[in-house]
This record gives C-alpha cells, sequence and structure tokens, in this order.
C-alpha cells in the first residue's frame, strides 16, 4: 500500500467532539461506517478509511458480515505504522447472527481481531438479537429454515461470552444493535456488564424519541447508522413508502442556509442531538464534508427543533429476512406495541 500522511486540508481530531460513555472512555462524536453494501467493493472501503483518516476521522465502524474487515484492517495497520497511536483510535466490530453460540462468540471475535490487526476492540456489538442466518444479498423473501424468535435465555448465553470478552481484555467495551426497549429492560436486568452503546438507525425521518431516551436515561449511548437515510442501500431494502430525508423541504432550505450539501445537516443534527452518526461514504469529499460540518458552526435551536418535527417513523432497514414464521411483518421483529413478539 503506497505511504501514507495526514492531509493538510482535513480537520484537527483533537477539535471533533467526543462522547463519554459510563466507564468513563470517551469515543469521537463521528464514525466511519464501513458497510459496503452491494456497492462497494472491500478495496474501495479500506480505501475509504485511509482516506478518512487522513482528514481527521478516528473511529471506525466495522463488522465481521461486511466481508471486508481483513482489507480495513491493512489500512488500519498504515494509519498506525505513521504514528498514529492504537489509543487515538476507536475501532467497533460486531457478531454476526450465526456466531451466538458462547464459544463461536469468543472465535469470531478472536477472528475480527486478526483480520483487523488489532490486540483489542474498542467496542464489540451483538449485530442483531436474533440467531438468524440468511446468505449474503439474499431477498428479503429469504427465511432461513431454522429462524427463531428472539428467546432471552438464549440471548443471555451469548451476552455471557460477550462479558467474558471484556474480562479477558479482547474487548474494553460490548453493546447491542438494533434492540427495542423491551429487549433492552431484560437485558439491564439480567446482564453482570451493562451494555456501553445500542447502535440504531436515526435520522431526521426516523428519530426513535422513546428508543432513544430510553438509552439515554439507562446510560446507554445511542449510535446511529443510516444517519443521512442511507440512500446507497441495496434496492432490496427500498420500499414504495420509504422516504428521503436529503430532499426534505425543511433539510434543503437549512442547507441553503448554511451552504452545505442536506447530508451534512443531517449529520449535524445527529452530533448535537446526542447520538453518534456513523455515515459511510467512499467519496472523499462527502466523507470531508460530513466531518467538517461537525466542528462548524451549530445549527440554531429553531433549526434543531424544524427538524425534530419532521419526523415521519419511516424505518428503512426493516430487516425482513430475520423472521421467523410464515404470515409475519416486519413490525413484528420491532416491539411496536411495546412487548416482545412472541414466537
Amino acid at each position: 500500500m503506497a505511504a501514507w500522511s495526514p492531509a493538510g486540508n482535513g480537520v484537527d481530531p483533537g477539535a471533533i467532539p467526543l462522547r463519554r460513555l459510563y466507564t468513563g472512555a470517551t469515543l469521537p462524536a463521528i464514525g466511519l461506517g464501513t458497510f459496503g453494501s452491494d456497492h462497494a467493493t472491500a478495496p474501495m472501503v479500506a480505501e475509504a478509511v485511509l482516506g478518512a483518516a487522513a482528514v481527521g476521522y478516528r473511529h471506525f465502524d466495522c463488522a465481521s458480515v461486511y466481508g471486508n474487515e481483513a482489507a480495513v484492517g491493512a489500512s488500519l495497520r498504515t494509519i498506525l505504522a505513521s504514528g498514529i497511536s492504537r489509543e487515538q483510535l476507536w475501532i467497533t466490530s460486531k457478531v454476526w447472527n450465526d456466531k451466538h453460540a458462547p464459544d463461536d462468540v469468543i472465535a469470531s471475535c478472536r477472528q475480527s481481531l486478526s483480520d483487523l490487526g488489532l490486540d483489542y476492540l474498542d467496542l464489540y456489538l451483538v449485530h442483531w438479537p436474533f440467531p438468524n442466518f440468511h446468505p449474503p444479498g439474499c431477498d428479503v423473501t429469504s427465511r432461513s429454515a431454522s429462524a427463531k424468535p428472539y428467546i432471552h435465555e438464549n440471548y443471555m448465553k451469548t451476552w455471557r461470552a460477550m462479558e467474558k470478552l471484556v474480562d479477558t481484555g479482547l474487548v474494553r467495551h460490548i453493546g447491542t444493535s438494533n434492540m427495542t426497549v423491551p429487549k433492552l429492560r431484560l437485558l439491564l436486568r439480567d446482564a453482570r456488564i451493562k451494555p456501553a452503546a445500542n447502535e440504531m438507525e436515526l435520522h431526521p425521518h426516523f428519530q426513535q424519541p422513546g428508543l432513544f431516551e430510553y438509552v439515554r436515561a439507562q446510560g446507554i449511548h445511542p449510535i446511529g447508522y443510516c444517519p443521512v437515510g442511507s440512500p446507497g442501500r441495496p434496492a432490496r431494502d427500498r420500499t414504495p413508502l420509504d422516504t428521503a430525508d436529503t430532499e426534505d423541504p425543511v433539510i434543503v432550505k437549512i442547507a441553503r442556509r448554511h451552504d452545505v450539501h442536506p447530508a451534512v445537516i443531517c449529520i449535524k443534527w445527529a452530533v448535537q442531538r446526542g447520538q453518534t452518526p456513523i455515515p459511510f461514504s467512499t467519496t472523499p469529499r462527502n466523507y470531508l464534508a460530513n466531518l467538517r460540518g461537525v466542528v462548524s458552526a451549530p445549527l440554531s435551536d429553531d433549526e434543531m427543533r424544524e427538524i425534530g418535527g419532521i419526523d415521519r417513523n419511516c424505518r428503512l432497514i426493516k430487516g425482513q429476512v430475520f423472521l421467523w414464521k410464515d404470515g409475519q411483518s416486519w413490525e413484528d421483529l420491532w416491539d411496536v406495541n411495546g412487548e416482545i413478539t412472541p414466537a
């Protein structure tokens, strides 16, 4: 890989706001996602990590299922070899659904560490609360023959393995992803080590106020994926009722006022609201614009209120492939009635 050094037109990493977890540890208030979906190859994502680090990013959100951790690891080794210390980076990874068995959790974490070229992860998440496997790139109608609902006893076996990762020093923090309030209540009741973060879909058209406020009240930090409405998500994840945050008249109006792309306003709103967005882009001008947006003049209180008023409850990542029986709707995954959907 070519020699690497920070870019002169970047943002000072020290200027990026920090989030403090209940442990006292801090992480940058914006990260780069690495889910390339079906339009960005592993080398493209690895190049984006290098480019993002060059302009000031120090937080990278990874996952084993993305299929690019080895490529991302090569970029991380280059970054670390440049003189940036491991302590200056925040690296997250996730255990995938077919690795929920306790021994598999440990093995999957070790594999991610090997692929990423790291001795420890700052944060390790249970990617989905369902152990249901599906082939990469499958259609939303795909269903696993062995699919199961959320079974708390089984999830706690996974969580005990996650706690063991902390005990052994392979992971500094553990957390959840794609959870709901009823599931989190059970986990918080039974966990020895409380989740430090919950990764969840968050953008102006899907603000999840109930879940957002719940996790914050419990001392769990919200990390938001799809922060600009995921315009690059696969066609299989699109439905006719989906809306586009960056085309919302309120977002467009505020973007014109600030002379930035509407996506930057979505990122600014996320950071000011209190979540940590992890936008993905392989385009240098885009990820640099997002980073600059975080350190530039804040949105006004009126602008924050305006954006708070455009929530459409439009979930984009519905998770249909994780359903466990015929005749179900994707809403069954999300406990919309305030109770865990029964088997």
